[in-house]
């Protein structure tokens, strides 16, 4: 039993911590996926969805399944074998992106960037030069490196090159400031479990005009049924319709539950969960710098504002995970295949509040010291409080 008994405190890149209400809905009585009162809510998640993606005239596409499940519906759905394919590479998921794309049959060609960086943006251009090129992806938060890409300059770089961009924003949408259709973004995509606030289960994909428009234009079948934009499009447009359609059942509860997380969101309203996202993040960077940790990100301005990724100080380990966690924080430890022993990660997403960034600050703070890292007892909470004001 942790010091914060049933207090615990969910702290990593995702799944998040759930607003109780969101919750309920999981554990409302079962209805069928032709209830006119889902029916209803299912309606009401894909009419929030354009709002959450800032993106009017968009098709969103909800399906059981996780990010990768939605990584793979846009690539799918966007890409032929023989197709072009460039891949702006900035972590692990960059790389499974990749490996997506070459398993649907593309040619995939990469702009790799060293852990805790983006390519330059020179390098796109003299990439996309070389097409011509079928569609271009954008990793906007890689999870495992804590890197924010600048989208919205790379995705201009597309449209001006007459490429269908991909942004995975599953560590992103919701909590990163991401405009759609004003930014020329095609197809943006993440999962339930980050900072859309509701469980994992769902795969949610955000399909613009000209990503429809290539989808009708294939020359050949979707090799996937499951993952067919033409088997689902006749059912989503029913659902919004609130008329019954079937291909496939919908997880009903679990739409329940993005449906009252996505009131949420709008509720407190784009703009300032951005602002608030960044308020929190600003928090914590603060405090890590207190603490003497360095950030796998190279320079402040490609830290993302949904996690933390954190190089273990000389002489801690992965033990400081465990360490935090016997306090009743989790968090998590590294991801990315060539740096993983060294370094931690810190989820900030969702609703997470000033109380939540102090309470972790405070956990890592306590294990660094019982760590004999030297630092100043109390100065990464200190910092964290003054950057919160």
């Amino acid at each position: 039993m942790s010091a914060m008994g049933d207090r615990d405190l969910l702290m990593i890149p995702g799944p998040i911590e759930l607003e109780p209400n969101v919750l309920a809905a999981m554990g409302e009585k079962q209805r069928g996926h032709l209830d006119p009162v889902f029916m209803k809510r299912f309606s009401r998640v894909l009419k929030r969805l354009r709002e959450v993606f800032r993106a009017p005239s968009a098709q969103p596409f909800v399906l059981a399944g996780s990010g990768t499940l939605a990584m793979e519906l846009a690539v799918a759905n966007l890409v032929q074998p023989g197709d072009a394919a460039l891949v702006i590479n900035t972590g692990f998921f960059s790389d499974r992106m990749a490996l997506a794309l070459t398993r649907h049959g593309a040619i995939v060609t990469q702009v790799k960037a060293a852990p805790g960086e983006v390519p330059p943006l020179e390098e796109v251009a003299h990439a996309l030069a070389q097409g011509p090129f079928k569609v271009m992806t954008i990793t906007h938060v890689d999870t495992s490196t804590g890197v924010l890409t600048p989208v919205q300059q790379l995705a201009a770089m597309a449209r001006e090159a007459g490429v269908l961009c991909i942004v995975d924003g599953v560590c992103s949408v919701g909590a990163e400031a991401l405009e759609q259709e004003s930014w020329g973004i095609d197809v943006a995509l993440t999962g339930s479990q980050k900072a859309l606030g509701a469980p994992p289960g769902l795969a949610v994909v955000s399909a613009g005009p000209k990503a429809i428009e290539a989808y009708r234009a294939r020359t050949q079948p979707v090799r996937s049924l499951y993952l067919d934009f033409g088997e689902w499009l006749p059912v989503h447009e029913a659902y919004e319709a609130e008329k019954p359609s079937y291909f496939a059942t919908p997880p009903v509860n679990l739409i329940s539950a993005l449906d009252v997380s996505l009131g949420l969101i709008l509720d407190e309203g784009m703009p300032a969960r951005f602002a608030r996202h960044v308020r929190m993040a600003n928090a914590m960077q603060a405090a890590w710098k207190a603490l003497k940790l360095k950030a796998l990100p190279t320079n402040d301005g490609l830290v993302a504002h949904t996690l933390s990724a954190l190089y273990y100080p000389p002489g801690v380990d992965a033990a400081l995970v465990k360490a935090v966690a016997a306090q009743g924080i989790t968090i998590a430890g590294g991801l990315h295949p060539e740096l993983k022993a060294k370094y931690f990660r810190v989820g900030h997403m969702g609703s997470v509040s000033a109380n939540d960034v102090l309470a972790t600050v405070a956990a890592v703070e306590r294990a660094l010291l019982a760590s004999k890292h030297l630092v100043e007892p109390g100065s990464g909470v200190a910092a964290a409080e003054r950057a919160l004001g």
